[in-house]
């Protein structure tokens, strides 16, 4: 039987995001080996559903018209269009999981970060950052799983999504994967503790990751595709 204490507790909620190739969502797979009281929310989407992928598992995928309907009913805690696809969060599920004293991490974009900062503004965010961008490109073409033109365009946003790590509490580089795990365990600790980590500096690190811009502004792009 739980405590009073336990069931008075309120979850946590934590924000990871990053460009693609990053590695977030392994990342977010070992810290769930790790730690088992984290739950992670199941997005929705529009984008076709990947071989490899279960549906209710990694995504919930549907199609246009029932992403629309779910949004214009109010039924997300954010929502974005990446990529030509939209993804969005339950509000629902990620408030029953944190009114039960679970501890939830959404696994999202920098545009559906900036609603969560908005809406739940004790939510702790993170950004993961790729060692380099050399590394990033590598990691995009190893994975086997897009077209090359989708991959240059993944290229190309990615400088665009890093150029917003200002906005987020924490920074996370992965580039010893077990450290980058270590570092998200201290910070979701610290959290429970009601503590705060130092943010590290990586201002050499983002010089060489920003440096090169993309060709259009995607993110103004996205922007005007949205709502």
């Amino acid at each position: 039987m739980s405590s009073p204490d336990s069931r008075a507790r309120r979850g946590h909620l934590f924000v990871l995001a990053a460009p693609s190739g990053a590695g977030k969502t392994t990342l977010i797979e070992k810290l769930m080996r790790r730690d088992p009281s984290l739950v992670v929310s199941v997005s929705h989407t529009t984008r076709p559903k990947r071989a490899s992928e279960t549906d209710g598992v990694h995504y919930h995928f549907v199609d246009e018209a029932a992403f629309a309907s779910l949004r214009d009913a109010d039924e997300f805690l954010e929502w974005a269009r990446v990529f030509d696809h939209a993804y969005g969060t339950s509000r629902d599920t990620v408030v029953a999981k944190l009114a039960t004293g679970h501890d939830v991490i959404l696994e999202i974009d920098w545009q559906g970060a900036a609603q969560i900062r908005r809406r739940h503004p004790d939510a702790v965010s993170i950004f993961v950052l790729p060692p380099s961008q050399a590394a990033l490109i590598e990691r995009l073409n190893t994975r086997g799983q897009d077209r090359p033109e989708v991959i240059a365009k993944r290229l190309q946003q990615a400088v665009d999504d890093m150029s917003h790590h200002d906005e987020f509490d924490y920074l996370v580089v992965n580039d010893d994967f077990d450290e980058a795990v270590l570092r998200l365990r201290r910070i979701v600790h610290a959290t429970r503790a009601g503590e705060r980590l130092p943010k590290e500096d990586h201002t050499a690190l983002l010089g060489e990751l920003l440096r090169t811009p993309p060709k259009t502004n995607r993110s103004e792009d996205r922007a005007a595709q949205r709502w």
